[in-house]
C-alpha cells in the first residue's frame, strides 16, 4: 500500500481546509499556522524560508510594495493591503477617527415620531440608547444563533461573506452554525441579508413604528399586484468578531436602521456630499478599490459605536462601513421614504452607472415609485379639493418622481424600464396629472401676484411662515412702498390674532381678523379703486372700493 505523504513541521498529510506555505529553500509545505504565516499575509511575502532554512539560508524577504496614490504617508494610513484581512483589521482599530458626537442626533424612542421628522426632517444618523418608545418588538435576550436556526430553518441558503476576501458564497444556515460555534474557525465569515419576513421569526421581530409609518413598501405597494413586494424589511445579522463590510451606500439609497440585540458594531460615517458621493464612485469603479481605504479619500469620517440594546437609524445615501469587534447578532432593515426622495435617486443612478452587485438590494426599486406617484397624486387631490396645502417636502419629493418618470418613459429608454411598470398603470396620464397638480402645489406655495393698479410695478413676493422657516411674512414692493420693508401678518397662519400692514411713509392701517376677535377691518383711506385678490394656503386678501372709501379686508 502506498503511503500517504506528510507535509510541515507537523507531519501530518494535506488537510484541503488549512492554509499552506512552500518554502522557496527546501521545498517542503508547511501549514501557516505551524509557522505563524496568516493567510492574507502570504501576497507580500517575496522570498519565504521555513524556520529550519531561516538558519542556513536567512529570514524571508517581503515584497517592495509600491505606494498607494491615496497613502498619504502619514502615520495612520491603511497600508494597501486588502479591506477586511486580519492586517487591515488590527491597523482599523488602531487608528483614530472624528467623533460622532458632531452629526450624530441622539433621541429617547418617544422623541422619534413623524412630526419631528418633518420638521427637522432626516438627514442625519439618530441614535436611541434604549428601544423603549420606538413601538419596536425584539427577542428576548437569552435569544441566540440556534433560536434564528431553530425559526429560519436550518435548510435555509444564506450569502456569506469571506471578510479577508470580501467575497461571498451560498451556504445553508445550519452549515454557518456550525462554523459559529466551532472552537477553530478557520475564516472570518459575515451574514448581513438573512431576510426572515416569510418565516416564523417575522412573529417576534418588529421594525420601528416610524419605519412603517415612513416606509413605501408598507404603505404603497399594494398587497395584490402582480409583482411582489420588495423584501427588505426585516434582516438578521450574524457577524463573528472582525467581521467586516466595507463602505457603501444602501441599494435604492434607502435609509436603514440597525438594532443589536447581542454584541456591538462599529460605523465609519461619512456624509453624502456632492463631493463625497463623486469620490465614492471613483472608488468604487476602480478595479483596485479593496486595496483602498475609502475614508482616507474624504475631508471626514465618523466613528460611532453601537452598543448592545442601542438602534441606529442611518439616513439615505450616507457611505458607511461597518466593523463588528465582537460576535454580533442584530436586526436590520431597509426603507425609503418620501422625506428623502432626491437623496434616493441620486443614489439609484449612481448604484445604476457602477452596475454593482448588492448584496442586500432593494429589487423594483422604480415599480415602488410608480406606486408612490400615483398616491402623492391622489393625495394632492384630496388636499387641493380641501383647500388645503402639501407639505414643501412632498411638493419637492413629487418634482424628483415625476422627473424620473419623464426619464424613464422616453423612447429610448423605455426599453430598460418598461419592465419596472406596474401592471394597469398609465404613465403618459399619470406624468401629466402629477405635474397639474404639482403646479397647483407651487403656485400656492410661493403666492406670486400681480395687480397693475395697485401695484406699478410687475410683481410683488409673498412669503408664507407657515411653508417658510421665518418668524414673519414679508410683503414688499419698492413702488409702492417708499420704506424698505411691509410686515404683514395673518392671524390664521400666525398663532397671534393681529393683521398688521405697515408703512411709516404712506401710513398703517391696524386689522383684527373677524373670525377670532368679531371685529370689522378697519377703513384704510391711502389705498384707491382696486380689485385684488391673494389666495393663500388659508386665507383670501381682498382690497375693494366702498363708496367713496376703501378697505382692506382679511378672511
Amino acid at each position: 500500500m502506498a503511503t500517504v505523504p506528510v507535509y510541515c513541521i507537523c507531519r501530518l498529510p494535506y488537510d484541503v481546509t488549512q492554509f499552506m506555505i512552500e518554502c522557496d529553500a527546501c521545498k517542503d509545505w508547511f501549514h501557516g499556522s505551524c509557522v505563524g504565516v496568516d493567510e492574507d499575509e502570504a501576497p507580500d511575502i517575496d522570498i519565504y524560508h521555513c524556520p529550519n532554512c531561516e538558519k542556513t539560508d536567512g529570514k524571508s524577504t517581503m515584497k517592495n510594495k509600491k505606494r498607494s496614490k491615496h497613502d498619504t504617508g502619514q502615520r495612520g494610513d491603511i497600508r494597501a493591503v486588502q479591506n477586511g484581512s486580519q492586517v487591515f483589521i488590527k491597523e482599523l482599530r488602531s487608528r483614530t477617527f472624528p467623533s460622532s458626537e458632531d452629526i450624530v442626533v441622539k433621541l429617547n424612542g418617544s422623541q422619534l415620531t413623524m412630526d419631528y421628522l418633518e420638521e427637522v426632517g432626516f438627514n442625519e444618523p439618530i441614535l436611541v440608547l434604549k428601544k423603549d418608545g420606538l413601538g419596536m418588538s425584539m427577542p428576548s435576550p437569552t435569544f441566540y444563533i440556534n433560536d434564528v436556526e431553530n425559526h429560519v430553518g436550518p435548510d435555509i441558503g444564506v450569502d456569506v461573506i469571506d471578510v479577508t476576501k470580501q467575497k461571498d458564497s451560498k451556504m445553508k444556515l445550519k452549515e454557518f452554525v456550525d462554523y459559529y460555534f466551532s472552537t477553530s474557525r478557520k475564516k472570518v465569515l459575515n451574514v448581513i441579508n438573512l431576510e426572515f419576513s416569510d418565516t416564523r421569526m417575522d412573529s417576534i421581530v418588529e421594525s420601528p413604528q416610524i419605519v412603517r409609518r415612513l416606509s413605501w413598501v408598507e404603505n404603497y405597494w399594494p398587497d395584490d399586484a402582480l409583482l411582489g413586494k420588495p423584501k427588505v424589511t426585516k434582516y438578521c445579522l450574524i457577524g463573528v468578531k472582525d467581521s467586516y463590510t466595507d463602505f457603501h451606500i444602501e441599494c435604492g439609497g434607502a435609509s436603514v436602521w440597525y438594532h443589536v440585540l447581542k454584541g456591538e458594531k462599529i460605523f465609519f460615517l461619512i456624509k453624502p456630499t456632492s463631493a463625497n458621493l463623486s469620490l465614492y464612485e471613483r472608488w468604487r469603479s476602480s478595479a483596485n478599490h479593496t486595496e483602498m481605504f475609502f475614508a482616507d479619500q474624504v475631508d471626514k469620517c465618523y466613528k460611532c459605536t453601537l452598543k448592545q440594546g442601542q438602534t441606529l437609524f442611518i439616513p439615505s445615501g450616507w457611505i458607511n462601513a461597518v466593523l463588528t469587534p465582537v460576535d454580533t447578532l442584530a436586526f436590520s432593515g431597509h426603507f425609503v421614504h418620501n422625506l428623502s426622495v432626491e437623496m434616493q435617486m441620486r443614489a439609484y443612478e449612481v448604484e445604476k452607472r457602477l452596475k454593482v452587485n448588492c448584496l442586500t438590494p432593494f429589487p423594483n426599486f422604480e415599480t415602488a415609485c410608480w406606486y408612490v406617484g400615483r398616491h402623492l397624486l391622489e393625495r394632492f387631490k384630496g388636499l387641493h379639493k380641501a383647500n388645503r396645502q402639501p407639505a414643501a417636502y412632498l411638493i419637492h419629493g413629487a418634482k424628483i418622481i415625476n422627473g424620473a418618470f419623464r426619464a424613464w418613459t422616453k423612447k429610448q429608454a423605455l426599453l430598460e424600464h418598461e419592465d419596472e411598470l406596474p401592471e394597469n398603470m398609465k404613465p403618459t396620464q399619470l406624468i401629466k396629472d402629477l405635474a397639474k397638480e404639482i403646479r397647483i402645489s407651487e403656485v400656492r406655495l410661493l403666492t406670486l401676484f400681480y395687480c397693475p393698479v395697485l401695484l406699478p410695478c410687475s410683481t410683488a413676493l409673498f412669503y408664507c411662515p407657515v411653508l417658510l422657516p421665518c418668524s414673519t411674512a414679508l410683503f414688499y414692493c419698492p413702488v409702492l412702498l417708499p420704506c424698505s420693508t411691509a410686515l404683514f401678518y395673518c392671524p390664521v397662519l400666525l398663532p397671534c390674532f393681529t393683521a398688521l400692514f405697515y408703512c411709516p411713509q404712506i401710513g398703517y392701517s391696524l386689522s383684527q381678523c373677524h373670525p377670532f376677535c368679531h371685529q370689522s377691518p378697519i377703513y384704510y383711506p391711502p389705498l384707491r379703486t382696486c380689485m385684488l385678490s391673494l389666495v393663500g394656503p388659508r386665507f383670501i386678501l381682498v382690497a375693494k372700493p366702498t363708496g367713496s372709501r376703501s378697505s382692506i379686508s382679511l378672511c
